[in-house]
């Protein structure tokens, strides 16, 4: 079995998923492509401030390289517990979000969300990936190229490469279940 939930496999299958080679990431962190590559095949252990470069070079938060307890060698890469889940992002704007797959290794990823009430994201984003969104509690008003909608818990949508925001102007939180492909974490 590969051991695929190790920092060097997460941050190769990151950096593979944003279409950039290890010369190109080398280049842009001021490193050898050596020195990179011995991390991402675990032979050495990067800095917090490397990893602060690596995940701003990469567009990713840092939080994505931490945040997750050992898990049961039976279960790595296999079952991520509710409590061994990773943060995701930085909850700005309201939105909490966790991966539920257990590593960055697959063709996609599948993200939990939560939209806390009162919250919103105004400004349209774009990305060039394939998603299904399942809301599974609350209501949520979304924009998919600016035509608005409002989905509510067991309803589910689709974007491809479409520009959306999103708006939770009620009382509840929102939850909702994305599997996104390729993977932006």
């Amino acid at each position: 079995m590969s051991n695929s939930t190790t920092l060097g496999a997460d941050l190769r299958a990151l950096r593979k998923s944003r279409g950039v080679t290890l010369t190109d990431l080398a280049q842009r962190l001021d490193r050898s492509v050596g020195w990179l590559s011995q991390i991402e095949r675990d032979i050495s252990t990067p800095r917090v401030e490397d990893l602060q470069l690596i995940a701003k070079a990469l567009d990713a938060p840092l939080s994505l390289f931490f945040g997750t307890a050992p898990a049961d060698e039976a279960e790595r890469g296999l079952i991520v517990r509710s409590d061994n889940r990773r943060v995701v992002g930085g909850a700005e704007d309201g939105l909490q979000e966790m991966l539920l797959s257990p590593d960055l290794t697959d063709d996609f990823e599948v993200i939990h969300s939560t939209f806390a009430p009162g919250s919103q994201r105004s400004a349209q984003q774009r990305r060039g990936t394939q998603e299904v969104i399942y809301l599974i509690s609350g209501t949520l008003d979304i924009w998919i190229d600016e035509q608005p909608f409002t989905i509510q818990a067991g309803d589910s949508f689709r974007l491809r490469g479409h520009s959306y925001r999103w708006a939770n102007p009620y009382d509840q939180p929102a939850c909702a279940v994305w599997i996104v492909a390729p993977p932006v974490y």
